[in-house]
């Protein structure tokens, strides 16, 4: 099966042009862009798939700045990342927000990709994590979630965290490990595909999907440097 390599573009390209130079270069990705250049991006045949980077927890029209699952839907987005460290650790989202929001992407047949992952790793972070997963899905059934990708993203391991220190292929199999064993506890789930997100880049992603318990990553920053966001692609084809 072939390695699932997901853009985050975050807050980036700062032009309409550069975001079209991006997608047309992400042939095979998932490709995560800010809202406001969706719909011209839809209009592309790059060989790249849509996602949005973030949904609105609620079907009700009076939220202002939101966008609902059905204007994703309308755009041609097929993923839509949910719950990522950002969200909730910078912006405050809490747990009930991003259960919420999940519910509303299956419920409008986006596929989520579902961000799980420590701030710390600390003697606590095996708990923190089993926390996490029970809050995140929360009432949802096995079903429900086999329709997901869960990304496991350490926020310690983010470039943009102060005092950050990468990651490594066998911690995050450790950690993956540990969320799947959770859901196996409370939803006989074992068949879920994991992706992993943190400083990831062409230098260290065949070491983090070379071990076949990662499907694939979540990119940030090097997802918007072309000629970098290529790399991980190629190698991503001969792993």
């Amino acid at each position: 099966m072939s390695k699932i390599i997901v853009a985050n573009w975050k807050m980036n390209p700062p032009t309409l042009q550069e975001a079209e130079d991006l997608f047309r270069a992400s042939a095979g990705a998932i490709v995560c862009s800010p809202f406001v250049y969706l719909e011209e991006l839809s209009k592309i045949k790059s060989g790249a798939v849509l996602g949005a980077q973030d949904i609105a927890f609620s079907d009700e029209p009076r939220q202002t700045g939101e966008v609902s699952g059905e204007m994703l839907k309308r755009l041609g987005v097929k993923y839509v990342i949910i719950g990522h460290s950002e969200r909730r650790w910078k912006l405050g989202e809490s747990a009930e927000t991003v259960n919420r929001k999940l519910k509303l992407a299956l419920v409008h047949n986006l596929t989520p990709i579902v961000c799980i992952g420590e701030k710390v790793r600390d003697e606590s972070f095996k708990k923190f994590l089993e926390e996490q997963v029970a809050a995140t899905f929360a009432s949802l059934s096995a079903g429900e979630i086999s329709k997901c990708l869960i990304a496991y993203e350490p926020v310690w391991s983010i470039s943009t965290t102060p005092g950050s220190k990468p990651d490594t292929p066998d911690s995050a199999v450790e950690s993956i490990s540990i969320i799947k064993s959770a859901l196996a506890i409370n939803y006989s789930l074992l068949a879920i595909r994991y992706l992993y997100g943190g400083s990831v880049d062409s230098q260290n992603v065949g070491d983090f999907i070379s071990k076949p318990e990662i499907a694939g990553v979540l990119v940030g920053g090097a997802s918007v440097d072309k000629e970098e966001f290529k790399k991980i692609l190629d190698i991503s084809l001969n792993v």
